[in-house]
C-alpha cells in the first residue's frame, strides 16, 4: 500500500517510493536523506499535529507536515493511493 509520510501512524514503518513537491521542498528532502528506497518510522507528532518526528538512517529529524505530504510511501498492508 502507499500513502504518504504525514499518513503514517506512530511505529508504523514504510520505504520511501518516490518524493514529490516543488524544487526546493524536493531539494531540501533530499539533502535531510529522504531519498528513493530509505526505511522510515514514524516515530510521534507534535501535539498539534505538526512537526513530526521520523527516524531515518539512524537519527531522529523532525519534518513539517507540508514537506511529508510530497513523500509518497510503500507501506505493508491495505489499498494504494
Amino acid at each position: 500500500m502507499q500513502k504518504s509520510l504525514d499518513q503514517l501512524t506512530p511505529g508504523e514503518t514504510g520505504t520511501v517510493a518516490r518524493v514529490g513537491g516543488g524544487g526546493m521542498i524536493k531539494r531540501r528532502l533530499f539533502d535531510m536523506g529522504i531519498t528513493p528506497g530509505t526505511e522510515i518510522t514514524l516515530k510521534k507528532t507534535a501535539p498539534l499535529g505538526d512537526p513530526i518526528e521520523v527516524e531515518i538512517r539512524g537519527y531522529a529529524l523532525s519534518v513539517r507536515k507540508s514537506e511529508a505530504e510530497a513523500v509518497v510511501m510503500n507501506v505493508e498492508g491495505g489499498a494504494s493511493l
